[in-house]
């Protein structure tokens, strides 16, 4: 069995800030987040909805996905949401 990747993008209950990770595990991960359990950007703007994420073979892809989006105006970051989350719902519990 494989490992998966994934690129994913949160926001805060207002749609107003975006966060962009990686990770390995992303129920985990989303689950630190919502409980504030590590300290940081998405502790301090309140990010707790998961609206968009994106599933990779390999952490290199994963990455320079991240690093591609990271690297775009907020305006592609919110198109690529609407694109794949229009009512913008938290997805969380999809997981």
């Amino acid at each position: 069995m494989s490992q998966q990747y994934y690129l994913y993008i949160m926001t805060n209950n207002y749609n107003t800030v975006l966060y962009t990770g990686v990770t390995n595990n992303l129920q985990r991960r989303v689950y630190e987040h919502k409980e504030k359990i590590i300290e940081g950007f998405t502790k301090k703007y309140n990010i707790t909805k998961l609206v968009s994420y994106e599933v990779f073979e390999d952490a290199y892809t994963a990455i320079s996905r991240e690093k591609q989006i990271k690297a775009g105006s907020r305006q592609k970051k919110i198109d690529l949401v609407n694109n794949i989350n229009q009512e913008w719902k938290d997805l969380y519990n999809e997981l």
